[in-house]
C-alpha cells in the first residue's frame, strides 16, 4: 500500500530553500519510503516536533502519520532542523 505524501506550507518552504541536488535526493527517497514509511523511520523523543523522522544523508524529514497519509512537517539539515521547530 502506497501512502499519500502531504506537505505542510512550512515543509514546502523548507524544501524550496534547499539546493537543487538535495531536493532531488529528498524527492527520490520520499518516493521510495512512501510504500512502507515506518520501516525507514525513527520515532522522535520530543512529540512537539513531530512523531517520526527520515534520515536522508545529512538531512532530516520530520513527519506524522494520519491514516493513509504521511504528513511532512519539516525538512532540513541535521545540524539545525530540530532547533528551528
Amino acid at each position: 500500500m502506497a501512502y499519500q505524501l502531504v506537505y505542510t506550507r512550512r515543509a514546502v518552504r523548507d524544501i524550496r530553500r534547499l539546493d537543487g541536488a538535495v531536493r532531488q535526493r529528498l524527492k527520490a527517497a520520499l518516493e521510495k519510503y512512501r510504500d512502507d514509511p515506518l520501516l525507514f523511520a525513527r520515532k522522535l523523543t520530543n512529540p512537539e516536533q513531530g512523531t517520526y523522522r527520515f534520515k536522508i544523508g545529512d538531512y532530516r524529514v520530520v513527519f506524522d502519520m494520519d491514516g493513509d497519509k504521511v504528513v511532512i512537517l519539516r525538512a532540513g539539515h541535521r545540524k539545525d532542523i530540530y532547533r528551528r521547530i
